[in-house]
């Protein structure tokens, strides 16, 4: 319902009707909606995870685990429910900001952070590089395997063909990794501005 109607389109009441339950079980469940999306986000996530016998980490360099892992994340990430899921956080994330928040709580993007982040660390040429600049870099690549495919394929641009998307993700782990190896640390955030005084 949440997929189909978006996320102001669902209301409590439709939802335990729908389950053909009470709103007092309903809330006997969930503190409210909110907590119904994260509930519904963490089965969706889980339902477009790899088989357990398909293994996360495949390849002898660096460069073809990325491939391997960017690969079966980009592929999760344009299956119709995720898609579905993405459109709704497009157009109603500034209605509703508990809604976005809460799909990047469910979401598993943190888990796909930290284990990047991991691997970064067993691998990387410099040894000084520090948890900042790793989780930077871990969400960079996430970005950039994963971004521009999706919005395309939920209308903003061609969609890129089914063929295509494994040189995709090998081309950006190429494009990321020139950088990450002479990555120093994560961008500083600039002090704000002064304004001169009138």
């Amino acid at each position: 319902m949440l997929l189909a109607h978006g996320y102001g389109g669902t209301s409590v009441e439709a939802v335990a009707r729908r389950a053909h339950i009470s709103k007092r079980t309903f809330y006997h469940r969930f503190t409210g909606k909110t907590d119904l999306t994260m509930a519904v986000v963490v089965r969706l996530v889980d339902s477009v995870r790899p088989p357990a016998e398909v293994p996360l980490i495949e390849g002898a360099s660096l460069h073809d685990i990325l491939v391997h892992l960017g690969s079966l994340i980009l592929h999760a990430a344009l299956t119709p429910r995720v898609l579905a899921l993405h459109r709704l956080i497009v157009a109603e994330a500034e209605r509703f900001p508990d809604l976005a928040s809460a799909v990047a709580r469910a979401g598993g993007r943190e888990e796909a952070v930290a284990f990047i982040s991991a691997l970064l660390a067993r691998h990387s040429r410099n040894p000084a590089l520090g948890a900042d600049a790793l989780r930077f870099a871990a969400e960079q690549l996430l970005q950039m395997i994963v971004s521009t495919p999706q919005l395309r394929a939920i209308g903003l641009g061609e969609p890129i063909e089914r063929a295509d998307l494994d040189p995709w993700v090998r081309a950006t782990v190429g494009l990321f990794l020139e950088g990450f190896n002479t990555l120093a640390g994560p961008p500083q955030a600039r002090p704000p501005r002064k304004r001169p005084a009138r």
